[in-house]
C-alpha cells in the first residue's frame, strides 16, 4: 500500500503545482472515515481506496480525480456525506465522488437489476465528467486484482463476469488498452480457469522453443528502417491469452491454426513516415489477404489510430505488423487520459464523445434498466465496419450491421422512416451486411413506421432500443383504442353510463396513473370488462349475463356503409388499428363463421365460431367481440391446414404440390406427423382465397390417386 508521502510525491512528479494540503487532507479523511473496517483479504479498507488512487497517478490525473479516488467509497461505506465533501474539498471533487457512488436504495433488488441501475447512473455521471468513468475502472482493476480473497465461486464469477460484458468494453472505448487487457485476463482466468492455463503453458512453451526469433525479427525490421532512412522505435509484444482465448472461438480455430500469436509495433515520428514504413514492409514482405487495416485514416471510435497488416515476414514468420506514431502509441496506450482538458483546468464532458451520447439516447429509449443493460452491451463491442453517407460521412458500426442500423446512426428520425436502401448505388434489402467501405444512402417515408421483423436482424444497442420504443407506444395505441371499445359495449350492454369522469375515480383500484392507462389495460386482456364495471358500479348485479352471451353465439350483423374504409384485415366489428391475429387452433378463413377473443398482450385472436378453444371463455363473455368478414376479405391470401394421408413412393409429394398449385393455391408449410412401410401422413399449410376457394383444392386433392384422404385441420 502507498503511504501518504509516496502518493503525493506521485502526484508532485507529473504536476508540479498539485494541492499538497488537499491530498494530505484526503488520504487522512479516508484512514479516518474506514477506519477499523477490513477487506476480504484481511487487509484495511482504507488500502483499496489508496490503491485506487495509486492506478490514476499512473494516468497522471489531476488532483481533483486523485483526491475523488481516494474517497469513492467513504459516502456508500461510512456515515460521510456529498454535502461534506463538497465543504471541505470543492464542487468539482463532490461530483466525481457522487458519479462513482452506487445506488443506496436498490439493495432488495435481485442482482441483475442492481447491475442495471448501477451501470445507469454510472452513465449518467460520466456523460457529465468522464473521470467518473476513470475512477470506476481503477476501482474495478484493483477489485479485480483482489478477487481471489473472496471465498464464494460464484460471487467471484458474478463479477468476472460483468467486468468482460461491461467494464472492459468501456475500457476499450475510451482507448484504454493495458487497463482494459488486465481486466480481461483476470476475468479470464477466473471464468475460464481451464483455457486460461492451457494457452499460457502452450505460450511458455513457443516462448522457450522460439526465443531467439522475436529478437531476429526485431533486429531485420530495424535494419529494414534504417537502409530506408526511417527513423522508428520497433518492440515485439506478445497478445495475451484472453484475445488468443477469443480469436480461436471467433474463428473456431485450434490453437496451432492461429499464425499472428506475436504482433510487432513500429512507431515514427509522423503520419507521412507511416506510410513510408508501410511501403518498405509491403515491398519485402508478402502481405496476408485481407490483413490489413488503416485505422489512420478512418481512426476507430475510441481514437484509435494506427496501420495494422499481416506479412511473411523475417524468419519466413507469418507476424503481424503496426504502424503509428509516438503520439498515436501514447493515445493507444493510455487513451482518453493521454490528452486531458482538464490539465488546463477544463472539463472533459462525456457527451463530447458520440459513443455515450447514443448510449445516453438507448437509456432515454429504454422501457427499463435490464433492457437498456441488454442494449448497452450491444453498443459497446467493438468489432467495426466503417461505411460512408453520400456525402462522404464516416459511420462506424459493429460488424454484421444492416442499412437499418446505419439507419438509426445517422438519426433516430432516419431509422424510424426508412423504407429501403441504396448500397453502392444499388437498391437493397434492408436486411444486407454491410461490409467495410460500403456507400450507404437511406431512402425514406413519413408513412414508414419501425417494424417488429426489424428487431430480429438489427444488431445496435440504439436501433433496437427506437424499435422497441415505437412499437411499445405503438400497440398501447392500439390497447387503448380496443380496451375503450370493450368497455363501451359492456356497460351500454347493461345499460349504464361510461365517461373517463367516472373512470378517472376508480384509477387506484387498477394501479392506473391515467384513464389511459386503464383502457390499454383492458385492451391489453389484463383487466376484463366486467372487473370494470365490478368496481364502477359496485352494487350492480349482473342479470344480463345470459342475453350477452346469446348475442355473441348468433351474430347480427348492420348492412355495412361502402363508403367507409375497411380495416386493414377487412373484418368488420373491430375498431381500426386494433391488434388482431388469426389464431393457429383452428385458422379461420373468409366463408367460415367467427368471433373474436380479447386476449392478454395480443390484442383480438380470431377464431371459427365452432373452436374447441372457446369453450376455455365461455364464463368470460366480456371478451367476446361480434365480428365477421368484410366484403374485400377475399382479396387477400389466408392459410388454411389440411391434413392429408399420402402414398409414400417417389413422386407423390410432387403431384400433391402440382394439383395444389393448379387450383391456384400455394403451400407455405408442411409437416411429416408419421410414416408406415406404404404411406406419410401430413400436415400441410395453404394460402387460400376462401374456404370455398379450399373446397375446391380438397376435391381436386381426393381425386388422386395417390391421396388415401384429406380433412381439413381445425385443431
Amino acid at each position: 500500500m502507498l503511504r501518504q508521502y509516496e502518493l503525493v510525491e506521485l502526484v508532485k512528479s507529473y504536476d508540479p503545482d498539485a494541492d499538497e494540503d488537499a491530498l494530505n487532507k484526503a488520504y487522512v479523511l479516508t484512514m479516518k472515515k474506514h477506519g477499523s473496517q477490513l477487506r476480504a483479504s484481511g487487509d484495511p479498507y482504507y488500502s483499496h481506496p489508496v490503491e485506487v488512487a495509486g492506478i490514476l497517478t499512473k494516468m497522471k490525473l489531476d488532483t481533483a480525480s486523485i483526491i475523488a479516488g481516494l474517497l469513492h467509497d467513504t459516502v456508500e461505506d461510512t456515515d460521510t456525506t456529498i454535502e461534506e465533501i463538497k465543504n471541505l474539498f470543492g464542487e468539482q471533487v463532490a461530483s466525481v465522488v457522487d458519479g462513482v457512488t452506487k445506488l443506496a436504495l436498490i439493495e432488495q433488488k435481485s442482482v441483475d437489476s442492481k447491475q442495471a441501475e448501477n451501470f445507469r447512473k454510472l452513465l449518467l455521471a460520466m456523460s457529465e465528467d468522464i473521470r467518473v468513468l476513470l475512477i470506476k475502472l481503477a476501482d474495478r482493476l484493483h477489485n479485480m486484482r483482489t478477487l481471489h480473497f473472496l471465498e464464494k465461486p460464484e460471487k467471484r464469477k458474478r463479477i468476472a463476469k460483468e467486468t468482460l460484458d461491461i467494464y472492459a468494453p468501456l475500457a476499450e472505448r475510451i482507448g484504454m488498452q493495458e487497463l482494459k487487457s488486465e481486466l480481461e485476463e483476470i476475468a479470464f482466468d477466473e471464468l475460464h480457469k481451464e483455457a486460461h492455463d492451457s494457452i499460457v503453458a502452450r505460450l511458455n512453451f513457443l516462448r522457450e522453443q522460439g526465443s531467439n526469433i522475436v529478437p531476429k525479427i526485431i533486429k531485420q525490421l530495424k535494419k529494414d528502417m534504417e537502409e530506408n532512412g526511417i527513423k522508428a522505435t520497433i518492440t515485439g509484444r506478445e497478445k495475451t491469452p484472453y484475445s488468443i482465448w477469443r480469436k480461436m472461438q471467433q474463428k473456431n480455430a485450434t490453437f496451432e491454426q492461429l499464425s499472428d500469436i506475436m504482433a510487432f509495433r513500429i512507431c515514427v515520428d509522423d503520419i507521412g513516415s507511416c506510410y513510408q514504413a508501410l511501403g518498405v514492409v509491403h515491398s519485402k514482405y508478402h502481405m496476408v489477404p485481407r490483413r490489413f487495416k488503416d485505422y489512420i485514416s478512418t481512426p476507430k471510435p475510441n481514437g484509435y489510430q494506427s496501420i495494422h497488416t499481416g506479412v511473411i515476414g523475417p524468419e519466413n514468420t507469418r507476424i503481424e505488423i503496426q504502424i503509428r506514431t509516438n503520439e498515436m502509441h501514447e493515445v493507444a496506450e493510455k487513451g482518453v487520459a493521454a490528452h486531458w482538458a482538464y490539465k488546463q483546468g477544463q472539463k472533459a464532458e462525456g457527451k463530447n464523445f458520440r459513443w455515450v451520447r447514443e448510449l445516453l439516447d438507448i437509456l432515454d429509449q429504454a422501457s427499463n434498466p435490464e433492457e437498456f443493460l441488454e442494449n448497452t452491451k450491444l453498443e459497446m463491442y467493438n468489432d467495426q465496419v466503417f461505411c460512408f453517407t453520400p456525402k462522404g460521412d464516416l459511420i462506424g458500426l459493429p460488424i454484421n450491421s444492416t442499412p437499418v442500423d446505419f439507419a438509426y446512426a445517422v438519426h433516430s428520425s432516419v431509422g424510424n422512416t426508412c423504407v429501403g436502401a441504396k448500397i453502392n448505388g444499388e437498391i437493397k434489402p434492408l436486411r444486407t451486411i454491410l461490409q467495410n467501405g460500403d456507400q450507404v444512402e437511406i431512402l425514406t417515408s413519413s408513412a414508414q413506421h419501425p417494424s417488429a421483423e426489424w428487431e430480429r436482424f438489427v444488431v445496435t444497442g440504439k436501433a433496437r432500443a427506437a424499435i422497441r420504443r415505437y412499437l411499445r407506444a405503438y400497440k398501447r395505441d392500439q390497447f387503448i383504442t380496443l380496451g375503450h371499445e370493450i368497455l363501451q359495449r359492456t356497460f351500454k350492454s347493461e345499460k349504464l353510463e361510461l365517461s373517463d369522469k367516472i373512470l378517472a375515480t376508480v384509477l387506484q383500484n387498477f394501479e392506473a396513473d391515467t384513464v389511459d392507462d386503464i383502457y390499454a389495460k383492458v385492451g391489453e386482456g389484463l383487466v376484463t370488462g366486467w372487473d370494470v364495471l365490478r368496481v364502477t358500479y359496485p352494487g350492480y348485479k349482473q342479470s344480463k349475463l345470459a342475453k350477452v352471451v346469446s348475442a355473441i353465439k348468433s351474430p347480427v350483423f348492420k348492412k355495412r356503409d361502402k363508403k367507409k374504409k375497411a380495416t386493414p384485415l377487412q373484418i368488420r366489428g373491430l375498431v381500426p388499428g386494433m391488434a388482431v391475429h388469426f389464431s393457429g387452433c383452428c385458422h379461420p378463413i373468409p366463408g367460415d363463421r367467427i368471433v373474436g377473443i380479447v386476449t392478454t398482450g395480443k390484442g383480438v385472436a380470431v377464431h371459427t365460431i365452432d373452436c374447441k378453444v372457446l369453450e376455455q371463455f365461455a364464463k368470460e363473455p366480456e371478451r367476446w367481440l361480434d365480428i365477421a368478414w368484410g366484403d374485400d376479405a377475399e382479396n387477400e391470401k389466408h392459410v388454411a391446414r389440411l391434413k392429408i394421408m399420402l402414398s409414400d413412393e417417389p413422386g407423390t409429394l410432387g403431384e400433391l404440390s402440382n394439383i395444389v398449385a393448379r387450383s391456384n393455391g400455394n403451400i407455405s408449410n408442411l409437416t411429416i406427423v408419421y410414416r408406415t412401410v406404404s404411406y406419410v401422413e401430413l400436415i400441410i399449410d395453404v394460402e387460400v382465397k376462401s374456404a370455398r376457394h379450399l373446397e375446391d383444392i380438397i376435391a381436386a386433392l381426393r381425386s388422386s390417386k395417390v391421396i388415401s384422404y384429406v380433412t381439413r385441420d381445425k385443431q
